[in-house]
């Protein structure tokens, strides 16, 4: 690249400033491809250096998207991408430049591909394994509708596709008439490294070039001189077959699935890409093109550490010195994922029966603590929440004591699971439930909003969030005492408000909250962190003459009765705070409670309201939904004018 496609004061000389669409990107010549890669690579560390995001999946992935956006007639082909970390690129190439500094805030464009914001999005993505399913559904839609000829392509990483419902996908595309292109980014990693069978398989098939390169150059032969065709496809299959037996002696997994394989290519040599892209695009039936690439490609501290690179957040482009990597001379509050990690190892050193469970996320929910000091106590399953707590039955039925650590909104995939394989037996499994509430700027496939409503419905479940790091460790205690059955304890991202966290732990009395103040002319009931929000704002109405009676709830099933006949009698309004979905959660419980023992307070609920709240910081989207300090402190006054 020469130095002026570089410099600020020649921005317009870049190839990424013509392209407001795809449209404008298919003009340029095929071999200005790898400038234009090299350019959107430059944008992204320039940007996300000054607005984080998930910066390695992208910069691996940016030969995958130009490739994919040159060859298909995007948005009219579908393109499906999976999770929607990889899809920075493809908002540059979608009309969402100028705004990607507004990537992730509050108002500005969502971090993953979110339908409502462009044409270009076909299908929301924010979980992984999903977009096999999503991309058939719309290739069998396309051929049903008996529209003119639409390609469709799905976009998945090697961790993903071992999920689950992604090989359920696979299946069904093996058995339905359709011309899905999966397209495998193989980048032996997730968030942190991949682990499982499936991908050592992946691995193995890079040593199996020989075979795939001979039979793709005798395809690329036969199709130049017309020997081949959709009719014949089931003769040169069995030529392959033939050729496969005479170079490498197991079956490829894909191919087996019915589901034709090409592969593996280099994923990062865009004009290769697109040429084996506009050899296959126009094939009948299900095919897969594994790509190899490098997550964190063009930025050496990315690609020498994707983990910590995934979501570095702020960083200095040209050193690679992270902002998070500066220590504070100042003690701060541990993250309540570490103190979870660290409470964990204390209870299992004590504990042989204790055993770790995490769904590819062990540095995310700090189970990465206890795989380091007894690794053949944990388990990490890959992408599989529903397996990992399938998995805790089983060994909670043979006695052991399964901590699940999973996120809030990742566990929503396993609800079936948590019914019908742990709390029908009443199984001893703990749950630690990790960015419950609002996470901030992932954005609504993220937030935790839901985990107290889905799961106050299931029966033997007792649901716990603690207001403090202390209390955090107490519950912990007391659930690995094994007790009390399914044992559900909610903690939100990030950290709390108690520097002394690692004091002694203590059996709580399950279903026991605690009063912190008295008061008669208002109640105020609080489940989790909001606990502070709530004893900010009752100290401030103090101030106005209003005495506040508050209690921490701390558990939601079974809900503290006791306080509740207490409440009731005081005959005062009640304000109910909570950082999950006011439909079904803590408010309700206490709704629920005061109508069946024929009270009738007047009941304000506090809580995140009934739709799908967007991206913004933590503190922002608090604001947004009243409970912050304020938010509470205007609750409280609302209740109180009404009563």
């Amino acid at each position: 690249m020469s130095k002026e496609t570089k410099t600020e004061s020649n921005v317009s000389t870049r190839l990424l400033d013509r392209i407001q669409s795809p449209a404008d990107l298919r003009k340029l010549p095929v071999e200005a491809l790898p400038q234009l890669c090299a350019e959107i690579r430059e944008f992204l560390i320039d940007k996300c250096s000054t607005n984080p995001g998930h910066f390695a999946s992208s910069m691996g992935a940016v030969e995958i998207t130009v490739a994919l956006h040159y060859v298909y007639d995007t948005p009219y082909d579908r393109l499906v991408w999976d999770v929607g970390h990889q899809a920075y690129g493809h908002k540059l190439l979608t009309g969402r430049r100028d705004r990607f500094d507004t990537n992730r805030t509050l108002g500005g464009i969502s971090g993953f591909p979110t339908p409502s914001e462009s044409e270009y999005d076909t299908f929301t993505a924010g979980h992984a394994s999903n977009s096999i399913s999503a991309a058939l559904g719309m290739a069998v839609a396309s051929r049903l509708k008996d529209e003119k000829p639409r390609n469709v392509v799905a976009v998945i990483g090697d961790a993903s596709v071992s999920g689950g419902l992604a090989f359920e996908g696979i299946n069904n595309a093996a058995n339905t008439p359709n011309n899905l292109l999966i397209v495998l980014n193989d980048n032996d990693m997730s968030i942190d490294r991949n682990v499982g069978s499936l991908n050592s398989y992946l691995a193995h098939l890079t040593t199996s070039k020989g075979y795939n390169k001979l039979r793709y150059r005798t395809y690329r032969i036969l199709k130049r001189l017309h020997l081949v065709t959709e009719r014949s496809r089931g003769r040169i299959m069995r030529f392959n077959n033939s050729l496969k037996s005479l170079l490498v002696h197991e079956q490829n997994l894909f191919e087996g699935l019915n589901i034709r394989y090409f592969g593996p290519f280099d994923g990062h040599d865009v004009i290769k890409i697109v040429r084996v892209l506009t050899d296959i695009r126009d094939m009948e039936g299900p095919r897969l093109l594994h790509l190899r690439t490098v997550k964190g490609k063009g930025y050496a501290p990315a690609e020498a550490d994707p983990a910590k690179w995934h979501a570095p957040g702020k960083f200095d482009p040209k050193t690679g010195a992270r902002a998070c990597d500066k220590i504070s001379d100042k003690p701060c509050p541990p993250k309540f994922q570490d103190v979870f990690g660290q409470t964990l190892l204390e209870l299992a050193r004590k504990d042989e029966r204790i055993v770790g469970i995490t769904a590819a996320m062990p540095s995310g929910t700090s189970m990465s603590v206890m795989q380091a000091a007894l690794p053949d106590r944990v388990f990490d399953v890959g992408i599989s929440e529903g397996h990992a707590v399938t998995f805790a039955g089983g060994l909670a039925k043979d006695g052991m004591l399964p901590f699940v650590a999973i996120y809030s909104s990742f566990l929503q995939r396993a609800y079936d699971h948590i019914i019908h394989d742990v709390a029908i037996q009443n199984l001893p499994v703990t749950f630690g439930i990790d960015r419950a509430g609002l996470v901030g700027e992932d954005g609504m496939t993220h937030h935790g909003a839901l985990d107290i409503a889905y799961l106050r419905t299931v029966p033997n479940m007792t649901i716990s969030a603690p207001a403090d790091e202390q209390t955090l460790r107490d519950l912990m205690f007391t659930a690995a005492t094994g007790k009390f059955g399914p044992f559900a304890i909610r903690y939100p991202r990030g950290a709390g408000e108690c520097i002394d966290w690692k004091g002694d732990m203590h059996e709580l009395p399950v279903g026991k909250g605690r009063r912190i103040t008295d008061g008669d002319d208002v109640a105020v009931l609080t489940v989790g962190t909001v606990c502070a929000d709530a004893s900010r704002a009752i100290r401030d109405l103090a101030a106005e003459g209003v005495k506040a009676a508050h209690y921490d709830m701390i558990f939601v099933k079974p809900i503290d009765e006791d306080i509740l006949a207490e409440v009731a009698g005081k005959g005062c309004p009640i304000v109910t705070v909570e950082d999950g979905t006011v439909n079904g959660g803590m408010g309700s419980a206490v709704a629920d409670y005061m109508l069946e023992h024929g009270f009738a307070p007047r009941i304000v609920r506090l809580g995140i309201p009934d739709k799908y709240i967007t991206q913004g910081t933590p503190a922002q989207l608090k604001r947004l939904c009243g409970i912050d300090a304020q938010g509470i402190a205007d609750g409280i006054r609302k209740a109180l004018a009404k009563s």
